[in-house]
């Protein structure tokens, strides 16, 4: 039989709900609980079998009741008394509608504690989990609990093992992901993204004796961790343990009951950045697809005051995948891999200096990270943008120490026959085994590249220019030594609209203004800030004479008797304070101004070499290059961005322009019998 027969009929049960008004964005909560029901009975029932075939149905009968219970509690899957004491399972209690609710009630309580707590049976306050008592609330009030419950009853997943029910598990929500769009990145990798991503894990390690620990830090309902396990057990005789952290309550639950029908696997409740449940423990594989720009201000305080040492650098509190992604590295053992799905703005989002800029830094300085592989578009079911992975390894090769390797994987994928949300394209088997044996072989092709890691490394070279006039001076040659402006002590001011000669002010328009400060906020203030000396004629007079900005020949002037003096490119710079009444003086405001030379501070990007000497020649090369005013250097900042576009750029061909006078002459001769035929 194949498991996958029965996606059709669970997702029937929907069928009801939407009968019963209940959204279609709502149906993933009030079918995860009953989901998880029906396999973890069908596993209790398949696990007491199995304990009478392997005691023998003579010696099983002999076995005291504490006995028994002792021995299935061994087995670390849980158990329901109910189940075993009354010799009914879902499906019998569903036959008798009017012991339905007692029954039904004793049987979710004749579960062990922490599966009642993972359904949560007895749920009030707090963690809820997957909220089975909420969800029966609301369809007894519906008065369809016990059809609801029939349906899914007739669901027999007893003959099926644990990899085929995972399987099953992992349609299903793939499903959910599909109509649950609010939630669905942050919670469902596709399954052919989790078949690459075990291919380059199987590719990077060997057979050995050692165990080999998985950790997904935000495993949601566990199809990547688990789905990547499965696989490594297909390749590989070694033995596996799986980790896994997740905040939602849901989807913990899940991922937990899973985790008990597995060897040796541990999931964990709550939010990883806060709270790491394996705070002592590092591994040998790491995978997650973190939430995309999701903001961590509601921990902003326990983050930026973590102690761990994990986070070297803290980014934007709008996008937190690079905390997940340092923490993640943090959890490598010291020969560890991984791969971690991401979208672009991990590549080059943050400027040089910026935290984004900072954290890929000091991923390459440490020579962590081995490839990036961009994926097709259309790829996830919630949204339509490129997504990448990035390919983690403590234990590089010889000659891939040092390197980075981009691999263009854009076009490797077959289209979908049928879209699944915003999923059209999947990464085919064919493709996969592309993509990992470029990876592999680590060179150049037609699609991916090899680049030592201090390519994709800048110089953000700040300078300060000193702007000059058309004969290439500035006021700077006037001033005297030691001096960085000169202060005019004007008796007029003017700029075409107004007029100032009074420069300190004590009295004021009292029908306007009650006070001398407010005269200054509401009139004086936003008046010289509204001056611009380029763009309005601003003239200065002093007892030596007028100053004011020459803008065609971008220099001050100083005018005197109608003789002009050309004093170089400057500023005049016209401040206003009010200043409060001392023992000598009143309140007043003080209007001051100044020439000062035209300084401007600016950036430059030039490409980064790792010899300093070299870097800073080359820093120097492009500065005689391009930049032709005087300047001095300020600070350099190395940043770090990767960028797919730039390198994999394909310019559209142009086409010939033979052939496209060709086409307008057909058109016209198209449009002249067009026009003849109208004339008849």
């Amino acid at each position: 039989m194949n498991i996958l027969q029965y996606e059709s009929k669970i997702w029937a049960t929907a069928d009801l709900l939407r009968g019963c008004g209940i959204k279609e964005s709502e149906w993933p909560s009030f079918m995860m609980p009953f989901f998880a029901l029906v396999m973890i009975e069908s596993r209790l029932l398949r696990m007491f079998g199995n304990l009478k075939d392997k005691i023998g149905e003579k010696d099983f009968a002999k076995i005291r009741k504490d006995d028994l219970y002792d021995l299935i509690k061994d087995e670390g899957q849980g158990y329901n008394i109910f189940i075993f004491e009354k010799g009914q399972s879902l499906t019998d209690i569903c036959k008798n509608d009017k012991s339905f609710d007692i029954d039904f009630d004793a049987y979710l309580k004749g579960f062990d504690g922490e599966t009642k707590d993972l359904l949560g049976v007895d749920a009030s306050e707090g963690e809820k989990f997957l909220d089975i008592k909420g969800v029966i609330t609301k369809l007894k009030a519906k008065k369809v609990l016990l059809g609801y419950t029939k349906l899914w009853a007739e669901i027999d997943l007893k003959p099926f093992n644990n990899s085929e029910i995972t399987t099953l598990e992992e349609h299903i929500k793939r499903k959910w992901a599909d109509i649950s769009a609010e939630t669905a990145g942050e919670q469902y990798t596709p399954d052919d993204v989790i078949a690459l991503i075990a291919e380059i894990i199987a590719s990077k390690i060997e057979e050995s004796d050692t165990l080999l620990k998985i950790y997904d830090c935000t495993c949601g309902g566990g199809n990547m961790l688990f789905g990547v396990e499965d696989r490594i057990n297909q390749k590989f005789k070694r033995l596996t343990q799986t980790f896994g952290q997740d905040w939602n309550d849901a989807l913990y639950a899940l991922a937990k009951i899973e985790s008990r029908f597995r060897p040796d696997s541990k999931i964990e409740h709550g939010n990883t950045l806060v709270d790491d449940k394996f705070y002592n423990e590092e591994f040998d594989v790491v995978v997650a697809n973190p939430p995309y720009g999701v903001s961590w201000k509601g921990y902003e305080k326990d983050i930026t005051h973590d102690k761990t040492g994990r986070f070297k650098f803290v980014p934007s509190i709008s996008d937190g995948q690079l905390l997940f992604m340092q923490h993640l590295i943090s959890k490598l053992d010291s020969v560890g891999m991984g791969v971690v799905v991401h979208n672009g703005s991990t590549l080059f989002s943050g400027d040089a200096g910026s935290a984004e800029s900072n954290i890929r830094k000091w991923m390459l300085d440490s020579d962590v990270v081995e490839a990036v592989i961009q994926l097709p578009t259309d790829e996830f079911f919630n949204t339509g943008i490129y997504t990448y992975l990035w390919v983690l390894n403590k234990n590089k090769q010889p000659h891939h120490k040092d390197r980075v390797m981009l691999i263009n994987a854009s076009e490797k994928f077959k289209p979908l026959k049928k879209s699944k949300g915003s999923k059209r394209k999947e990464v085919d088997a064919a493709s996969r085994l592309d993509i990992v044996a470029t990876l592999t072989a680590y060179k150049d092709n037609d699609y991916a590249r090899v680049f030592d890691k201090e390519f994709f490394y800048f110089n953000k070279q700040a300078i300060m220019l000193t702007n000059v006039d058309d004969q290439g001076s500035s006021f700077v040659a006037q001033l005297k030594e030691g001096k960085s402006s000169e202060k005019l002590s004007p008796t007029r001011l003017s700029n075409g609209e107004r007029e100032l000669s009074e420069f300190m002010i004590t009295t004021f328009d009292n029908e306007k203004f009650a006070l001398l400060a407010e005269y200054f906020e509401q009139d004086i203030k936003p008046f010289i800030a509204s001056l611009d000396y380029k763009e309005q004629p601003l003239v200065v007079t002093t007892s030596e004479g007028k100053f004011y900005f020459d803008n065609e020949r971008e220099t001050l002037i100083k005018e005197t008797a109608g003789k002009k003096e050309v004093l170089g490119c400057g500023k005049i710079v016209v401040k206003a304070a009010l200043k409060n009444a001392s023992k000598t003086q009143p309140e007043r405001i003080e209007i001051s101004v100044e020439l000062t030379p035209d300084f401007q501070k600016d950036y430059e990007i030039i490409p980064f070499h790792k010899d300093a000497a070299a870097n800073q020649a080359a820093i120097a090369a492009f500065m005689a290059k391009y930049i032709s005013k005087p300047f001095e250097y300020l600070e350099n900042v190395v940043g770090v961005e990767i960028n797919f576009n730039k390198i994999f750029y394909q310019p559209e061909k142009l086409r010939e322009v033979s052939g496209i006078l060709g086409e307008i002459a057909a058109l016209d001769k198209e449009l002249q019998a067009l026009e003849a035929g109208l004339a008849l």
